[in-house]
């Protein structure tokens, strides 16, 4: 909100939440219900097209914001290099309230206001009187309705909630109390009131000059340079129609300078452009990338993370990672997504973040979790898994955390296959058993004496049930073969702790990827199910108490987490990821990864809370 919100702050739809669609459910059935009845000469084209150009209103929107974060999450021609906060994204979730305001106008212009319905598909006398008329009353009007906004009185009730976003994105641009917006879309009218009382108004018109809009406010608030210096050589009076990233984000970090609309030119005109725009500009453009000292390599988990991912919803991706009712709507699009990913054969980048001087990137391999239970993708992913480490091998990465990857053996052997086939390299493979053993056994109750082990067994497991019969706790299983093979894996003086049972009495369950929901069935009332994998316990038991994923609290000082890893909490980081940056804080020169080599748990442990860590 702004710092003293004034009259008309709050959107009327506010206390609707997500529910703030119904808001034009109305219109919309009544506009399909007429096309569907009426006659062919009497259907209205214009009404049964505004649902239409909503919708694309909302994907142009979405394309610049994954857009904008995946360029910023690389950097190179990043503006402002600084970290936006989980405080910022719940600030702009409402971005599409000026979507909803902008369908509410049309469909009441449609209804009740002659010479707005039944338009032509294109005229061209219309969209030359809209482009003049934005060059001249819109430019020039918005212009000092800007400056007046930043006028201490305005600025404090309504433009300040803008203006909290130091560090933009393309959604920023339209973050402002309903009263501000309301003021912007009187504005943005003259052009089309002109065509409507003129009769020159058409379908095409509407649609390009709200393209238009849109393109340039999220261009402007993209936080990355885009704009070529071509472009600006062969044509030079565009440098007063049009602005760029650079020349908007200065409005945002100085506030006193370049308050232009789209077209500096009254900036120019009246003396408050930035001294620094050029240099900024160039300075952007050149781009300055920065090697990451530390890659956590992981991959999308159900088809549906591709929109929890922070390349994806920006709401959703700052929630924990849960099933929602409405994407089933865009199932079509959740299909391609899948089609993309199988075609596409390299990494990419998801996010950026940075912890007092180190620099951290998280790489996303292509393919979803159940691309990994297929025998003849096997291959695939581990050439992709390669590829990635050798690029990040020669950009000089320090550590790779190998995330979600290190849990299937049958894949690389816990990344074994990688240290055979590259014995130089320099990076550091790190998968993070040690502290996920050890976030385990610190977060088992102490008075427990003995714990049942379930689900597929791991390295993370073996690790687990060494520190628990070090620790004299007795480790029970019921099935044989696996109490076999853990005994293996055990010294030999601990063998009297683990113990082959019949029963599933025991009041602390450790468990793997497997659990079935007839096992959870047989655990006592009160049980803790307490899991060593990535994976989630399916919450089946409300008698029963569920820990989440092996995970650690981030130290306050760690910028730019704005989504959240999978199903963890806000600010929160799997352990194995965790146990990546300890590794390069702490600049460890051996890998953790593949069977033989594993850290003391006990010392990743106190590392990890020495460098601000924090069990959950």
């Amino acid at each position: 909100m702004a710092t003293k919100p004034g009259l008309f702050t709050s959107w009327p739809w506010q206390m609707l939440g997500t529910f703030k669609y119904v808001v034009l459910a109305p219109w919309v059935a009544s506009g399909i219900y007429s096309w569907v009845t009426k006659p062919e000469e009497e259907r209205d084209l214009t009404n049964f097209l505004f649902l239409p150009i909503l919708l694309w209103r909302w994907a142009h929107n979405q394309i610049w914001i994954s857009l904008s974060r995946f360029q910023t999450a690389r950097s190179k021609h990043k503006i402002v290099d600084k970290g936006i906060e989980f405080e910022q994204v719940d600030r702009e979730e409402n971005w599409d309230d000026q979507i909803l305001l902008n369908g509410l106008v049309f469909y009441t212009f449609n209804q009740y206001v002659s010479g707005a319905s039944h338009l032509p598909m294109w005229r061209t006398d219309g969209m030359i009187l809209t482009i003049l008329l934005h060059i001249g009353p819109v430019e020039f009007l918005y212009y000092w309705l800007h400056r007046a906004l930043h006028h201490h009185y305005l600025y404090s009730r309504y433009h300040s909630h803008h203006h909290s976003s130091v560090v933009t994105e393309p959604i920023t641009s339209v973050i402002h109390p309903f009263a501000e917006i309301v003021s912007y879309y009187i504005l943005f009218s003259i052009p089309q009131l002109a065509m409507l009382f003129t009769g020159t108004n058409s379908h095409l018109a509407l649609i390009i000059y709200l393209t238009y809009i849109d393109f340039m406010n999220n261009m402007g608030h993209c936080n990355f340079e885009l704009v070529p210096n071509w472009v600006f050589k062969f044509f030079p009076p565009l440098k007063y129609l049009m602005y760029t990233p650079s020349f908007h984000s200065l409005h945002h970090t100085q506030f006193r300078t370049n308050y232009s609309l789209f077209m500096p030119l009254y900036d120019y005109l009246y003396g408050t452009v930035d001294k620094t725009v050029d240099s900024l500009y160039n300075n952007s453009l050149k781009g300055n990338k920065e090697i990451p000292q530390v890659v956590h390599l992981t991959h999308p988990t159900s088809v549906e993370s591709i929109y929890h991912l922070r390349l994806g919803l920006a709401s959703l991706a700052s929630k924990p990672y849960s099933s929602k009712w409405y994407l089933s709507m865009i199932q079509p699009l959740t299909c391609l997504s899948v089609i993309f990913t199988w075609i596409f054969g390299s990494t990419f980048t998801v996010e950026s973040i940075k912890l007092d001087k180190l620099k951290m990137e998280t790489w996303a391999i292509p393919r979803f979790s159940f691309h990994y239970y297929l025998s003849w993708h096997r291959d695939s992913i581990n050439n992709m898994i390669e590829k990635a480490i050798l690029e990040a091998d020669r950009e000089g990465v320090k550590v790779m955390s190998l995330g979600l990857l290190n849990q299937s053996e049958e894949l690389n052997e816990n990344g074994k296959l990688y240290l055979q086939k590259h014995p130089k390299l320099k990076v550091r493979l790190v998968d993070g058993t040690a502290l996920v053993a050890a976030v385990v056994l610190n977060g088992i109750p102490q008075d427990t004496n003995k714990v049942i082990m379930r689900g597929e067994l791991s390295k993370a497991c073996h690790a687990i049930v060494l520190g628990l019969c070090q620790k004299a706790i007795k480790v029970s299983t019921v099935c044989k073969s696996e109490h076999q093979q853990l005994k293996r894996q055990l010294p030999a003086k601990f063998w009297s702790n683990l113990v082959l049972s019949d029963n599933y009495d025991a009041k602390v369950w450790l468990v793997g990827n497997g659990l079935n929901d007839k096992e959870q069935e047989k655990a006592p009332k009160g049980a803790s199910f307490i899991p060593f994998s990535q994976f989630p316990v399916k919450n089946l038991r409300k008698d029963c108490f569920y820990q989440t994923n092996p995970a650690m609290r981030v130290p306050k000082n760690l910028e730019n987490m704005h989504a959240c890893e999978n199903w963890l909490p806000r600010r929160v980081m799997s352990a194995c990821r965790v146990a990546g940056i300890v590794h390069a804080l702490e600049g460890w020169d051996t890998h953790e990864c593949g069977e033989e080599q594993l850290l003391n748990a006990d010392k990743v442990w106190n590392a990890a809370l020495q460098h601000g860590f924090r069990p959950l």
